[in-house]
Order: structure tokens, then C-alpha cells, then sequence
């Protein structure tokens, strides 16, 4: 161990062997609490992080996480790291608490180097669960693959990182301090993404809609991150009824539960949604680090992929946006209801791989104004991460001004754009060799699917997704299988990156009608014939012996 000083702090250099393991996907690093725990597994991650920037001396960053569990142990790291690496200034949410959408924003509005992000996002949390960090870069977008790509190299051959020994910083207190040469602002975390959300919306009728008689909502915060942002801004200053935000409290486990804005894990929020009798006119959830969004009405549920085409049909409603559109975009394995809008708006539809850096070139290009993933994303050009509780208030803005009901305003939707009838079925915690088998097979028999029949289904084409961007003509390959078919419905198959234990198959599956008679059918009635066709294509069972999906969205 090497020292040197600043400002009479002495900086320690710590000798370490490189980690091979920490490869970002799509949203940072994700491993399990325990991982991060290793000695010196997350100082090696952060301090790789800080060798990648150029400019770091000096600069001043962003740092926050979602509140779960190793959140403040892994802040007062990143501070000490920080110091002993020159860094001018960080911009500390309150507890160490920030959402990812209020981070991108600060980032972009105090001109940061970047930020660090400290989340999991939907998944579970507490000792047992999982921990993650990211980087967003000065656009307030995630890190593209180009430096994630810089960060791994850097990683895998670490052989020191920078530290200072110090008491811990305190970051409960509103306030400035001081660490060597390097000043820290604590602040807090939910003024700033107020401020921008009352630019963005209209404040007045949205409250006048939450304070009339005849109008109740409910908001899930899943004890996590948007529990202070929803109780603020929804409760104290636009007057929705005492009690609206439920779970509201940030905890480190979440409360046991695991916070992602679905049907299955929102269970709080769909029992007082499909009462009987009394629920509430408006619900809605969002997720750990406060980047999702699930929207429900009255015993009626809005899928992902349904929300952002709505929300683009009705955009000129809202203020920020009342002017148009430059475009919107969509994750490739989104319904193409967004398209149908497009369409008839005049508006570019990109399709993109799934990830939100993928949006962040387009929106950087003023390219696109709205974007959105079906794995309940959504966002826009008012900061380049997908934002979960401006999807709330934008619903809820559409909702102060027509005058009518979440069900009633997606049924008019349908009537005029037609129904893309659309599910998810995910297969969680696979064996990677399993997993890998049956994505090889796929691959190696894409070029013979096409023209062949499954189930009285033609397929029309089958390829592997590769996307060029259009922005900086990179290319990215192996996104996922699409199936399409001759009626126009499609099935997709993708591995994904967000778990951190097993592998997550997913399988996304859409049919589009225009016939009203077809309207009333149940989601997985509707597409019964079309998941039997992936099932059989794709051999679940027999790679990997499910007979049936572990989460339907």
C-alpha cells in the first residue's frame, strides 16, 4: 500500500487482483449483495469507473442510489474514492437517496461529468438480494457500449484502486462539506425533479383533478426510491387525499417485497384496483430506482406497450409538449401499437434494441421527443433516462384533461388505432447452459422457419435483430429472434441482462386486430394459438422443462 496527501488527507493506494466479472449490461453492474461485499469488488468497479474519464480532476459528479440494502456503506466508498481521486465536487442526494430520472436531470443541469447510480432496479433487494451500480454519462444518459465496453477492459486488468481513510461524511443533513480538497453538497432529492415536472405539466388542473370529490388514485411506491418524490409532489403539493402513495417509505429490503411495477409483484396495488366495489379511479406503481411505471384503472390494467401509444396520441394535451412531436421510438420487442400512431401523426418510429442508452442517441439528436420499452419504460426529451412517476403525472394530465376514464380513453384508443394484443411470458432463473442450447438451436434453424407453418400460423420471416444506429452508424448485434408472420403478429425470444442469478428467458408475443368484436377477449385467449407456436418453436420444454412461464405481463 502506497499513501501520498491531500490537503493533509493521506490517499492510499491499494494493490488488488483484477476482477474478471464485471462486464455492464444493458443498465450497469448487477450482482448479488454478497458480491459487492468481496473486498475490494466494489472499490475496483468504482475505481475503473474513474480511469475511464479523462477529465475527472476537477469535475463534479452526481452520486445517489435507490436506498437499498449496501446503499450508504457503498456512498461513503465512492466519497472516499472520489477525493483520492481528484474529483472537484459531488452532488449528494439527501440519505444517499436519488431516483434515476431526478440524477439524470441534475447531471445535466449542474453540466456534471457524469453520475453513479446505485441500483438494482426491479430487482429484489435486502441482504440475500442484488445491488447495482451505473453510470450515466454528461448527457444524463446511461454510459453507451462503446465506454461500458472501456470500463470492462479497465476492470479486468485493475491492479490498484485510490481510497482515503476517513470517519464517514455525513449525507442525512442538508448542507456543504468538505473532504480534502473536494467539496460535497448535499441536497435534497426530490426540489430539482419537482421543479422540472411543474415545467413539463399542468399543475393546476392536474390538482384540481386529485382534489375533486369524485376522483381518488392510488400510488405504489413499493417502499422504495419514488416514496418521497410521489408523496411531495402528488400529496403535498397537488393535493391528492392523505394516504394516496402507499408503501412510501424507502427501505433497504422493500419491505421483503420485490419492487417491480407488475402484475404479479404490484399485488398491493391490483387487489385495491380490481375491487369490487370502491377502488380507485387512477392507479399506479413504480420500481426500485424509480425509472418504471405501471398504469391501471378501475378493474382495468394498461399495458406498456399501450401507454406510450396512448401517451403519443395525446401529447398535445400536455404543455411541454403541446407543440408536437420530433419523432418516438420504441425497444424492438415493444407492441407496434406506438407505430400505428406514428403513422397516422406522421411522425419517424424508431425501433431500437432493448436498453435505454439505445434512445439516448436519438434523443441527444433531437430525433425523438417520447420513447418507451414494454418492460414498463417510459420517457422523453426531459431527461435521457426512462422516468416512471413523469409517466404517472402525464396520465394524470391526460386524465384533467378529457374528462374521463383510463379504461374509456384506451377503449376509444382502440377503436380508432386498433388492438395490438400483446404479453410477455418470462422463464426466470434458467440453467445458462439450457438457456444458451436453446438460443443456439433458434440460430442455427432461423433460415429454415420461413414460409413454414405452426399452429395454422404462417411464419413470413425470421431473422436475428441487428440494429445500425442511425445517429453514429455503430452496430449491434444478436438483439433477440424475431418471428413474424404472414397476419403480421410476431413473436420475439430474448435472453436477458438485468438478473443476477440464472438466466431469464423472455418471450414477447403480439397479434394485431381491428375487428371491434375482437376487443373483449382475455390477453392469453387472444394469443393462445401464438404462445403454443412459440413453445413449439422455440422447444421450452424440452430445453429447458418449464412447462409454463415463472412471471406473465
Amino acid at each position: 500500500m502506497k499513501t501520498a496527501s491531500v490537503s493533509n488527507i493521506r490517499i492510499n493506494t491499494i494493490k488488488i487482483k483484477p476482477f474478471k466479472d464485471q462486464k455492464p449490461g444493458t443498465s450497469g453492474l448487477r450482482k448479488t449483495v454478497k458480491q459487492f461485499q468481496v473486498l475490494d469488488y466494489l472499490q475496483a468497479f468504482i475505481q475503473s469507473i474513474f480511469n475511464s474519464q479523462a477529465e475527472l480532476e476537477g469535475a463534479t459528479l452526481i452520486l445517489g442510489g435507490d436506498g437499498r440494502y449496501f446503499n450508504r456503506e457503498a456512498v461513503q466508498i465512492i466519497l472516499r474514492m472520489a477525493t483520492a481521486n481528484g474529483v472537484g465536487k459531488i452532488i449528494l442526494g439527501q440519505a444517499g437517496i436519488l431516483s434515476t430520472p431526478a440524477a439524470s436531470h441534475l447531471i445535466t443541469k449542474y453540466e456534471a461529468l457524469g453520475g453513479i447510480i446505485l441500483s438494482a432496479s426491479h430487482n429484489a433487494g435486502g441482504p440475500l438480494g442484488d445491488f447495482g451500480v451505473k453510470f450515466d454519462t454528461a448527457n444524463g444518459g446511461p454510459a453507451p457500449e462503446s465506454l461500458t465496453d472501456e470500463i470492462f477492459i479497465i476492470s479486468s486488468n485493475l491492479r490498484e484502486y485510490k481510497i482515503i481513510d476517513i470517519s464517514p461524511v455525513p449525507m442525512d443533513k442538508i448542507g456543504q462539506y468538505k473532504l480534502g480538497n473536494m467539496v460535497i453538497e448535499v441536497i435534497d432529492a426530490v426540489e430539482d425533479y419537482s421543479k422540472l415536472m411543474s415545467e413539463i405539466f399542468n399543475f393546476d388542473k392536474i390538482s384540481r383533478l386529485l382534489t375533486s370529490s369524485d376522483f381518488s388514485m392510488c400510488f405504489d411506491a413499493m417502499h422504495a426510491v419514488t416514496g418521497p418524490y410521489a408523496t411531495s409532489i402528488l400529496e403535498d403539493q397537488l393535493g391528492a387525499r392523505q394516504g394516496s402513495v402507499i408503501r412510501g417509505r424507502p427501505l433497504p429490503n422493500f419491505g421483503g417485497a420485490h419492487p417491480d411495477p407488475n402484475l404479479v409483484h404490484a399485488e398491493q396495488l391490483v387487489e385495491t384496483m380490481y375491487r369490487e366495489e370502491g377502488a380507485p379511479n387512477f392507479g399506479a406503481a413504480s420500481d426500485g430506482d424509480g425509472d418504471r411505471n405501471m398504469i391501471m384503472g378501475d378493474y382495468f390494467f394498461v399495458t406498456p406497450s399501450d401507454s406510450l401509444a396512448i401517451m403519443t396520441a395525446n401529447a398535445h394535451l400536455i404543455p411541454a409538449y403541446s407543440k408536437g412531436l420530433k419523432g418516438v421510438a420504441r425497444s424492438m420487442p415493444t407492441s407496434e401499437a406506438v407505430d400505428k400512431v406514428a403513422e397516422k401523426m406522421g411522425l419517424n418510429c424508431f425501433e431500437t434494441p432493448t436498453g435505454w442508452k439505445f434512445f439516448s442517441n436519438l434523443l441527444d439528436a433531437d430525433q425523438i421527443t417520447l420513447c418507451g420499452e414494454e418492460s414498463f419504460g417510459t420517457g422523453s426529451s426531459h431527461v435521457n433516462e426512462k422516468d416512471g412517476l413523469w409517466a404517472v403525472l402525464f396520465w394524470l394530465n391526460i386524465l384533467a384533461e378529457r374528462q374521463d376514464s383510463v379504461e374509456h380513453i384506451v377503449r376509444q384508443h382502440w377503436a380508432e388505432y386498433g388492438r395490438n394484443y400483446y404479453t410477455r411470458h418470462d422463464y426466470e432463473k434458467l440453467p445458462f447452459k439450457s438457456a444458451e442450447s436453446l438460443f443456439n438451436n433458434l440460430h442455427d434453424n432461423i433460415n429454415q422457419l420461413s414460409q413454414k407453418p405452426f399452429n395454422q400460423h404462417t411464419i413470413a420471416t425470421a431473422d436475428s435483430f441487428t440494429y445500425i444506429d442511425p445517429i453514429d452508424n455503430s452496430i449491434s448485434e444478436n438483439q433477440g429472434v424475431r418471428i413474424i408472420f404472414d397476419d403480421s403478429s410476431r413473436i420475439i425470444f430474448r435472453l436477458s441482462g438485468t438478473g443476477t442469478e440464472g438466466a431469464t428467458l423472455r418471450v414477447y408475443i403480439e397479434k394485431y386486430v381491428t375487428d371491434l368484436a375482437q376487443f373483449e377477449l382475455d390477453t392469453q385467449d387472444a394469443l393462445k394459438s401464438l404462445i403454443q407456436t412459440a413453445e413449439s418453436i422455440a422447444d421450452i420444454k424440452g430445453y429447458t422443462g418449464r412447462t409454463e412461464p415463472t412471471v406473465i405481463t
